[in-house]
Parts: structure tokens; C-alpha cells; sequence
């Protein structure tokens, strides 16, 4: 074999106990992604997604049935720390899936910018996430808020503490 061989780490796969751990935190025991009724969709250490359907509580322009800008920016700060935790969890997979859960008490929103890019009007919402950066106390992420039709309504972007 050649020294300059290079070889591919696996890819990460969570265990089903982990993502019922963090479903059951991000849905259930963050009583306010709850009371939204947000819902992950899908956790990769890469990427995640999750769906916001559309409800009356959630209005904020009563005459065109519009989402309230603070759901979305809540749902997009959700989703932002979502993505920390799926790439917390990857980053230690050593660790038990209790252990790695327990990691994400010390995680919190630093700074979240939110672009309000189109009306958010539908049935539901799609959304996704990732982490650009995971450092030792900070993480940066990219979000997006997007229509049922797959049509970008919203970005954000933000930083979470880690640590």
C-alpha cells in the first residue's frame, strides 16, 4: 500500500436511542417549539430539517394569514441549535447517547440575524439547517425558512455557545 493512501472515515449514522432522546428534547421538552408545533423531519450531523404547520395561533397579519415574524425567527433559532446538537453529538460519539444529550444543557443563542426575504403564507413550512463552523465554545450556523412549494421565505444565520 502506498503511504500516500488515503482512506475515508464512515459517516456518521446517530443510534435510534440519540434520536429519541432528541426528538423527545427539541419537540417536547423545549415547551415552546411545542407550543409552535415544530417537528424534526431529519438529524445528519450535516444537515437538519425540520416542518412548521401552519395554524391559527401562529398568525401575525391577520388579513393575509401570514406567519408572525417571531415564529419564524424562534423556528430558525431552533433549527440553528438543532444542527449544534446533531454536530455536537457526531463530534462525540464516543460518549454514550445520554452523555451526549446532557452535553447540549450549555448550549445558547449568542447572535441570530434573521432575513424576512418573501411573505410566509401556506399550508406548512420547511426548514433546514447546518453547522458552518463547530469550535470548542462556539458555533456559527446557516438556516432557511422555506414554503411549502420549496420557495426560500426567510434565511438566518447564527451563533450559539457550546460550552
Amino acid at each position: 500500500m502506498s503511504k500516500h493512501t488515503t482512506t475515508s472515515a464512515a459517516p456518521v449514522v446517530f443510534e435510534p436511542e440519540f434520536m429519541a432522546m432528541l426528538k423527545d428534547l427539541f419537540e417536547e421538552k423545549v415547551v415552546f417549539n411545542r407550543v409552535m408545533g415544530l417537528k424534526i423531519t431529519d438529524v445528519t450531523p450535516g444537515m437538519v430539517r425540520g416542518r412548521l404547520a401552519m395554524k391559527p395561533d401562529l398568525v401575525g397579519h391577520y388579513l393575509h394569514n401570514r406567519v408572525h415574524g417571531g415564529v419564524v425567527s424562534a423556528c430558525l433559532d431552533s433549527l440553528g441549535g438543532l444542527a449544534c446538537m446533531a454536530a455536537m453529538g457526531a463530534r462525540h460519539m464516543d460518549e454514550d447517547p445520554a452523555q451526549r444529550v446532557h452535553r447540549f444543557t450549555k448550549l445558547g443563542t449568542i447572535d441570530l440575524r434573521v432575513d424576512y426575504l418573501r411573505p410566509c403564507v401556506g399550508e406548512h413550512f420547511d426548514m433546514r439547517a447546518e453547522v458552518l463552523r463547530l469550535g470548542s465554545r462556539v458555533a456559527s450556523t446557516r438556516m432557511e425558512f422555506l414554503g411549502a412549494d420549496g420557495k426560500l421565505l426567510c434565511t438566518g444565520a447564527g451563533a450559539y455557545i457550546v460550552s
